[in-house]
């Protein structure tokens, strides 16, 4: 069954790669981890949701060939099963509604005839298929809630107006939201992310943390004993790379 994107999706699949560029795949799974986050946004999907509906996309098609699925059919699915995972259920019509108008901006809305329910049958197959592709294996541990706490415990340490001055949490969170377009989720723990985003954060607007140079051990590993700075710098390469990304794909 073929999804509503539009005809030129896989463009990104068949182009050549360039020395330096992203993978072919990283592309394609970068323009529908995109999709998933603004189509759950206009669906009215909060943050946690979101972030599940791209680790099931991202664990799906480790699991998979990209050429043996459609991408945004999977996408889709993904939605609609995080959407019961995280109890925040969403109605198949309104997920192919808000589809159809993000990859299709110009289309009159879907009329429900055969070609509705076909694509709405497909998505309830689909999310079966990744059931059991997954082995029923989708609930996640997410960052946010580290994040949260870091971003609280840090704040006490810092200099009240220096922390006013810069957008450290508006940024950190950005950070996090934006490494969903990648892996990352899938390599890494939730408390290293969290910790990484905030490293980066500080590290963008030069904030250094109080006392850091005098203190036994960094900031950060106050945080989460078992991590590392390779660790950390490898997250933040990764987060560099998907905003690259961003730079050469429209």
């Amino acid at each position: 069954m073929e999804a509503v994107s539009p005809e030129s999706r896989g463009e990104g699949a068949a182009a050549p790669q360039a020395e330096g560029r992203p993978a072919p795949e990283a592309r394609v799974h970068f323009r529908v981890t995109r999709f998933i986050m603004e189509a759950g946004v206009k669906l009215g999907l909060q943050s946690i949701p979101i972030a599940t509906a791209c680790t099931i996309y991202h664990k799906f098609f480790g699991e998979t060939d990209l050429d043996a699925y459609d991408p945004y059919l999977i996408a889709m699915s993904a939605i609609y099963l995080a959407g019961k995972v995280e109890e925040q259920h969403l109605r198949t019509r309104d997920i192919i509604n808000v589809s159809n108008r993000y990859l299709n901006p110009s289309s009159e809305p879907l009329e429900l005839d055969a070609r509705f329910w076909e694509l709405r049958d497909s998505i309830v197959q689909c999310e079966l298929l990744m059931l059991r592709v997954l082995r029923f294996q989708v609930s996640f541990q997410h960052p946010h809630k580290y994040l949260l706490h870091y971003l609280i415990s840090l704040k006490n340490w810092m200099n009240r107006y220096s922390w006013q001055r810069t957008p450290i949490s508006v940024t950190a969170w950005a950070l996090l939201r934006d490494s969903y377009h990648g892996g990352l989720c899938l390599r890494f723990r939730a408390q290293h992310i969290a910790v990484a985003v905030l490293h980066l954060a500080l590290q963008v607007y030069g904030v250094e943390v109080p006392a850091d140079a005098e203190a036994e051990k960094p900031w950060w590993q106050v945080f989460s004993d078992d991590l590392t700075k390779p660790t950390i710098d490898s997250i933040v390469s990764d987060l560099i790379h998907i905003y690259t990304m961003d730079t050469e794909i429209p």
